[in-house]
């Protein structure tokens, strides 16, 4: 994290996840003032400018002094942010989480290759985040440690081989919360249908996620083997678990990973198609 506080970082757009990037930064001890914040909806700026970070609406005058530069803005004004700044990205890094934007894309757009695409998910708001980050082959070393020392202030970071797997990390972790919100959402409904008042039933839920995922990631077993350690044979979960192979729930998951890659990439090709 050293290199990291020692950077002047700028992060064009304000929202949730540039909050949470901020939040953990500041936390790792990087100075508000090293840091530089573009947004126009003038109560993120003022939210902001009370923990003392730098604000503006002028993207340009924004990554003026900066050394890496987060791009966090939504998919469908990249182009409109970004021209205006195309030739201006000269010795700067820059850190891309805008979803299925493509680093040619976004290359092309600033005239600068030396461009980190990352796909984070949404619980780096609680500083456990997974992100899947990939760099263009002109981004050095050093650069991508600094990406890598930027993104772990709020949780998980794992570099993948090829950009197309970007896609898969959106259909496993980026889209990923969404999947277990829905199988808690089920499992309280089940413990109402099953005589429990809905406080007991979300309290036992939640509780459950966050143990089986903390014995998950502090336990040498796999999950395959975390499991058949709780299935007695006969018994309860067993009973349970039959249920989930009878509907198939194992190969509906998989192909529900599936589809959400393919829509990954159908939105990436959307977006390069619209810079055009």
């Amino acid at each position: 994290m050293s290199t990291a506080l020692n950077c002047n970082i700028c992060f064009i757009g304000g929202g949730n996840m540039a909050q949470a990037l901020i939040g953990g930064l500041l936390a790792r001890g990087l100075p508000a003032t090293r840091i530089t914040v573009a947004d126009p909806v003038e109560q993120i700026r003022s939210l902001l400018q009370e923990k003392d970070i730098h604000v503006t609406e002028d993207n340009i005058a924004a990554i003026h002094d900066a050394n890496v530069v987060v791009l966090a803005v939504k998919p469908q004004v990249l182009a409109k942010v970004l021209q205006p700044l195309k030739g201006l990205f000269a010795g700067k890094l820059l850190i891309s989480i805008v979803a299925g934007a493509q680093i040619a894309t976004i290359a092309e757009l600033v005239e600068s290759d030396q461009v980190v695409r990352v796909m984070p998910n949404t619980p780096a708001l609680v500083q456990t985040g997974a992100h899947g980050l990939y760099a263009s082959p002109a981004v050095q070393q050093a650069d991508r440690d600094l990406a890598s020392q930027i993104l772990a202030s709020t949780g998980l970071t794992l570099w993948v081989n090829t950009e197309e797997q970007i896609d898969a990390v959106t259909a496993v972790s980026g889209s990923g919360p969404a999947y277990f919100f829905y199988m808690m959402e089920s499992m309280i409904q089940a413990g109402k249908n099953l005589g429990l008042d809905e406080k007991v039933a979300t309290a036992l839920t939640l509780q459950t996620a966050l143990g089986a995922a903390q014995m998950a990631i502090t336990s040498s077993s796999s999950p395959s083997e975390l499991r058949k350690n709780v299935t007695s044979p006969n018994g309860t979960t067993q009973a349970a678990l039959e249920m989930f192979d009878r509907a198939q729930i194992s190969q509906n998951i998989q192909a529900a990973l599936a589809a959400a890659k393919k829509r990954s990439q159908e939105l990436a090709q959307e977006l390069s198609e619209s810079t055009k």
